[in-house]
């Protein structure tokens, strides 16, 4: 029996350098024994079917994997369908009321407590906002997550300290539950 997983790669493809082609990760994919292997965009998402691990132990596969083939370290989060079915469901905003851009969904490698965000003072962004889920954290972000002040201080580093984080906006976040469905 095989379960279908999307990978979520952090910060390849980006501004010309961490350069992944989508045809080599699918390639790369396929040689470490995953079936219906599919990219989306050139953002660093994969979808495919194996039969084996866990989504942990299939992240740690893949990095490894990455590293040996394109000479650099990627930080990899392999989450399956339940799972990215749940945060589309859990989502504490209308997403059917905003637009794609407005509405983005940052995956963590484990669960995160409230305690980790508490320095940042939330009323201050204003009408921006964001919510924790399970692994996850959603932004609403008005006019974008370009220029999002909310979104910049989500990022910190001593915010995400000892977690890998990557975000996604929701056309991307419903995509891969529909592209990792039955």
């Amino acid at each position: 029996m095989t379960t279908k997983y999307a990978a979520l790669l952090r910060g390849i493809n980006v501004g010309g350098s961490r350069k992944v082609p989508m045809a080599d990760l699918r390639a790369l994919l396929t040689s470490l024994g995953h079936d219906a292997v599919r990219t989306h965009l050139q953002s660093g998402q994969a979808v495919f079917a194996a039969a084996h691990g866990d989504e942990d132990s299939l992240a740690a596969e893949l990095a490894e994997a990455i590293g040996e083939r394109f000479g650099f370290p990627v930080d990899v989060i392999v989450r399956d369908h339940a799972y990215l079915r749940s945060v589309v469901e859990a989502c504490p905003f209308p997403a059917a009321a905003l637009e794609a851009r407005q509405l983005h969904v940052t995956y963590f490698s484990a669960p995160v407590e409230a305690d980790r965000f508490a320095a940042i003072d939330a009323p201050a962004f204003r009408p921006e906002e964001f919510r924790l889920g399970d692994r996850a954290l959603y932004l609403y972000a008005p006019d974008g997550l370009g220029r999002s002040k909310l979104a910049e201080a989500l990022a910190r580093p001593r915010v995400n300290k000892g977690l890998i984080a990557t975000s996604r906006n929701w056309n991307t976040v419903t995509k891969l539950v529909e592209l990792t469905g039955p």
